[in-house]
């Protein structure tokens, strides 16, 4: 008795092993550090096996511990509970899911393992053909002993007939941006999903997606869009974490706006360093799990222009406002951009863009204003907190606008596009002002991004100029030399 009391601890972590993902991980890899997004995978995970899910995608960033969990861990664990699973795992390349394969059979070798699930085992020897009484075992096919279990590997676009399978997995089918971008690649992916690995599925299969998002219309986006478009096709669980958090979060993501998805290893300074590196675009994609068009929805990124000094001489200088509809610290950002126009050309000289309460939106209007005394229009919209601010400022500050915008977002939008695509629209230099590249992605992911509030700010000033039926109520002097208050 007293030996069972002594063991009972081990016995219990066992039999939690056998039971739970991340129990099962931590057993089998006593040194992984658990986050708590793994935990949240992790139960995922689990739904597949007990049923409750069958089709479940998952995006993190890059180094965040998706395929140690999605394709290394949890097909041993799978065969471990069930010993005639069949799987089949794929990847961008065949060398990579043998690598995968292999590393899923150390795995069930190991003796963590077989103390949880000694009735699955693999054949000691490295066998190619079968022969009475022998099991595959290579890097390409494994076969559980004494069992129906087999796991099968290939590259995408690889061959997989001649069998079934009962899970299925997807873990980063494409390599790089190179192919993400190749429209041909692409749907040569989505033909070999829907033509080929789709087809191998057995009734009640489980599907496991996991990849980092490099495009818009990557295997996993076009999967959602069939799924949005047509209730009757697969209905997917997504778990989605950005690197960086940002409103609004998933009910399950207990981070504050900002905070680092897993700071023991990627704290918010080394995330932002990445971002500097990497650039916007690729850190929305990669990172945060938001592809942006490489070109752009209705502004293309490829139009904008820039410039390093602007000019000392406008014909307007104007302010443009969006405020949000709440105060509170998740609600959506309040964007306050000051503009320049000399002739068709239009400039964006500064902006500020952050979550503020009423007060807070006051001042920084008052701020901006002190700042920029050249823009005598002050443009906001008659939303939200805007008639708040206008009804508090109107006898301090001169010139102030209320603006009811007509048509919807995406109206606006095309509205003001062809002056972009006309290279009438510059923006400060990127390298020197970081937030034009925030600027940017948020336009060229529009209407789909998001926030759009940067966008609406842009839209409610261009489509003001646009507007002859407003020039005779303000008057429009030439201002002289340009300088900013500081």
């Amino acid at each position: 008795m007293k030996e069972l009391y002594k063991n009972l601890p081990k016995l219990i972590e066992k039999e939690k092993a056998r039971r739970r993902m991340i129990d099962f991980t931590t057993y089998t890899k006593p040194n992984y550090e658990v986050n708590w997004h793994h935990e949240e995978i992790c139960d995922a995970l689990d739904k597949m096996v007990s049923g409750e899910l069958k089709r479940v995608m998952i995006f993190v960033p890059p180094r965040h511990g998706k395929s140690e969990l999605g394709s290394r861990r949890f097909p041993a664990f799978v065969l471990g509970r069930d010993p005639d699973a069949q799987i089949i795992s794929a990847s961008y390349s065949a060398d990579l899911a043998s690598r995968m394969n292999r590393d899923v059979q150390r795995i069930i070798d190991s003796e963590e393992y077989q103390e949880i699930f000694p009735k699955t085992t693999l054949n000691g020897a490295n066998v190619r053909t079968v022969a009475k009484g022998n099991y595959l075992r290579n890097s390409d096919i494994f076969e559980v002993v004494g069992h129906n279990g087999v796991y099968k590997s290939a590259g995408i676009g690889g061959g997989i007939t001649g069998m079934g399978m009962t899970y299925g997995i997807i873990d980063d089918p494409f390599k790089n941006r190179k192919e993400a971008e190749s429209k041909t690649i692409r749907d040569s992916v989505w033909d070999w999903y829907t033509s080929t690995f789709y087809t191998r599925l057995e009734k009640d299969a489980r599907v496991l997606v996991i990849l980092t998002r490099w495009h818009e219309n990557d295997l996993a986006g076009k999967i959602l869009k069939q799924a949005e478009n047509d209730p009757e096709a697969d209905q997917w669980h997504v778990i989605s974490y950005p690197a960086v958090a940002e409103y609004p979060m998933d009910e399950t993501d207990p981070r504050k706006e900002g905070e680092a998805l897993w700071p023991g290893k990627y704290d918010e300074k080394g995330l932002y360093k990445i971002k500097a590196t990497v650039g916007t675009y690729e850190w929305s994609a990669l990172y945060q799990q938001k592809p942006s068009p490489s070109e752009g929805n209705i502004l293309n990124r490829k139009w904008w222009r820039y410039y390093n000094h602007p000019p000392d001489k406008f014909d307007e200088v104007s302010q443009s406002w969006d405020c949000t509809f709440k105060d509170n610290d998740d609600s959506d950002f309040v964007v306050g951009q000051v503009w320049g126009r000399i002739g068709a050309d239009k400039y964006l000289l500064d902006q500020v863009r952050a979550r503020m309460d009423l007060p807070a939106t006051i001042k920084a209007f008052r701020d901006m204003t002190v700042r920029w005394p050249q823009a005598r229009i002050k443009l906001i919209e008659d939303k939200a907190n805007g008639p708040a601010v206008i009804q508090m400022l109107k006898h301090e500050i001169p010139g102030m606008i209320p603006v009811n915008p007509e048509g919807g977002k995406v109206a606006r939008a095309y509205a003001a596009s062809p002056e972009v695509e006309a290279g009438n629209i510059y923006l400060p230099n990127p390298t020197l002002h970081p937030w034009v590249q925030d600027f940017v992605e948020e336009a060229a992911a529009f209407p789909n991004g998001s926030n759009d509030d940067m966008i609406d700010c842009f839209t409610q000033q261009i489509i003001y100029w646009q507007a002859p039926k407003v020039v005779k109520y303000v008057q429009r002097p030439s201002i002289g030399s340009l300088k900013r208050i500081k």
